[in-house]
């Protein structure tokens, strides 16, 4: 039968990433307490295309995901890169996954048991080397520093999410990370809390007002102080409770450097 992504592009344009988006596919995650976790990502996968061929085999991703069905996890994300790349006879290849990770968490007074969910990524990419990116987002309550300082009454609060990824040259726990990134807001958020919780929690936040500036700044001393870590940007975003914006905040930084 005629292969027609083989045949010749006279465009001469090569095309940077091609390939497939958004597939749920089953992946095992390390988990600190029980060792590995089962979830299921939301995947991209490409590879670069030279200037000559006229497509890439959209059919391939999908084999090779299934090649390796029982081993979609962390350990394997290279070798996964290097079939793309040897089977799409591709000079770089992408492989990008977003999925649910839970956590198990005790309310802060009543103690009570529930699973917090957070959204985690992991980014690979193999050309000449191997780059890795993992990436979390927690959310966090911020309570406002200025409405606390200007009302009679109180301060809003609200809900807001610090996302953060992160490069790194020794391997780093997912809920330490966001260990570190929750100690940064005015108070974490949980799954279940009893009254006593919420009468904790709302005290805490209102004794530790925080804006996106300050959540961005103490993430950033935070991951600057672990040797691990090579990489970063921190992003903070408040979806305000009395504005109709959000408020945004963002930090970079190479490691590397210092």
């Amino acid at each position: 039968m005629p292969d027609m992504q083989t045949r010749l592009d006279t465009r001469k344009i090569a095309i940077d990433k091609v390939g497939v988006k958004d597939i749920s596919y089953p992946i095992v995650v390390m988990d600190k307490n029980r060792k590995f976790q089962h979830t299921v990502a939301r995947i991209n996968m490409y590879v670069d295309l030279p200037h000559h061929f006229k497509g890439t085999h959209m059919s391939r991703f999908v084999e090779i995901l299934n090649t390796y069905r029982e081993e979609i996890a962390l350990d394997k994300l290279e070798t996964i890169l290097q079939e793309m790349k040897k089977k799409l006879g591709a000079s770089s290849a992408h492989l990008e996954m977003e999925f649910p990770y839970f956590i198990e968490k005790r309310a802060p007074v009543s103690k009570a048991k529930s699973l917090m969910e957070y959204t985690c990524s992991f980014s690979a990419t193999l050309g000449d080397d191997f780059d890795f990116v993992l990436g979390v987002q927690v959310p966090v309550t911020s309570l406002c520093p200025c409405s606390k300082e200007l009302s009679r009454y109180g301060a809003h609060n609200q809900r807001g999410i610090v996302s953060v990824n992160i490069r790194y040259r020794d391997f780093i726990w997912i809920e330490d990370l966001i260990e570190l990134i929750e100690q940064c807001g005015s108070s974490p958020v949980w799954s279940l809390l009893k009254r006593e919780d919420e009468k904790f929690v709302t005290e805490h936040a209102f004794e530790n007002p925080k804006f996106v500036e300050d959540m961005v700044r103490e993430v950033t001393q935070g991951l600057s102080a672990l040797d691990a870590i090579t990489w970063f940007s921190v992003s903070a975003e408040n979806f305000e409770s009395i504005h109709k914006h959000s408020a945004y905040a963002r930090i970079e930084r190479d490691l590397r450097k210092r």
